[in-house]
């Protein structure tokens, strides 16, 4: 069983557009409402694949009662809390060369007594969990240090923990030794305070998380693949090119299979790459079936191409 913890989550609506105009009324040529939130989206995927997750989220207002319901048709199994306001409704526009334009709302106010509800539910329902799953960015209200109490009780109730976040939050949680962290490029190059231009950039500042406490590090760079760094050695993966139809939980599909696959070594970072890569080629924040992977065209080597450049270097 997979638990994930998500503190902010969202229904996601996502619009496929002809074109994008602005101040134009824009009609739809197709749209769908997905449970969103980083963690929610993990979750699902595991669900996608057969196996058992329980999602521990706040509820809030009518939103919330329909985040839960959907979730639940997804076959996840919810540890409701409730929260005052409502939650966060999120916006994707998605145009025809697959280019999205989002709107992400800020989400409620997160009170003292409900951050520590989630925690307690998180211990209430970990006992047979093989990984708890913490992901996404902290609502208003908690500070940065959260995340870090969140690893350190779980490592004290003899858990793995995967933490999913950026900036403050993930910088205050890596002394903690959090078992695996994933940022995409863009939050690796933030958590070390310079640009990544190179496949070795990135690898570097990856080395640098773990000096820093991650016990290991799952890269996401975007089309270019996927790194791993951990106690068996450094590893780079990546798959054949497809045309990407919405990269949203993209990223959470990835950690869903490294997780699903045990969490360490080439064969968790192959399964990751299998996942992501199904997950571009899917409409909004679907999370694909064992159906959609493609394991064939995936390779992991330990033979990094450190000068290779990046398709999107940070800045």
């Amino acid at each position: 069983m997979i638990l994930t913890l998500t503190p902010n989550p969202s229904l996601d609506r996502t619009y496929e557009l002809p074109a994008l105009e602005r101040g134009a009324v824009l009609r739809s040529a197709g749209d769908r409402v997905d449970p969103g939130g980083k963690g929610v989206n993990v979750s699902r995927a595991v669900a996608a694949a057969g196996g058992r997750t329980v999602a521990v989220v706040p509820l809030g207002g009518p939103e919330g009662a329909l985040l839960a319901r959907l979730l639940e048709e997804h076959g996840i199994e919810v540890a409701g809390v409730p929260v005052a306001g409502s939650t966060r409704v999120n916006v994707t526009l998605v145009e025809p060369d697959g280019t999205l334009t989002k709107v992400n709302a800020a989400g409620p106010e997160i009170a003292t007594t409900a951050a520590e509800a989630m925690l307690e539910a998180v211990r209430a329902r970990s006992a047979d969990a093989e990984w708890i799953a913490c992901c996404g960015s902290l609502p208003r209200g908690p500070g940065p240090e959260w995340y870090a109490e969140v690893v350190d009780r779980t490592h004290r109730g003899g858990g793995r923990i995967a933490l999913d976040t950026s900036g403050a939050a993930l910088t205050a949680a890596l002394g903690r030794r959090p078992d695996v962290v994933k940022p995409n490029a863009a939050e690796l190059s933030e958590a070390v305070g310079r640009p990544l231009a190179t496949v070795g950039d990135a690898v570097k500042a990856a080395q640098e998380l773990r000096g820093r406490g991650a016990r290991a590090v799952l890269a996401s760079l975007g089309a270019d693949g996927q790194l791993l760094l951990d106690e068996s050695g450094t590893y780079f993966g990546t798959a054949a090119e497809v045309v990407a139809r919405s990269d949203v939980g993209a990223g959470d599909a990835s950690l869903a299979g490294f997780l699903a696959a045990g969490g360490r070594g080439p064969a968790a970072l192959a399964a990751a790459v299998a996942y992501g890569t199904a997950a571009v080629q899917k409409p909004g924040s679907a999370m694909p079936a064992p159906a959609d992977l493609d394991p064939a065209p995936v390779t992991t080597t330990t033979d990094i191409p450190v000068s290779r450049a990046l398709t999107e270097p940070t800045r």
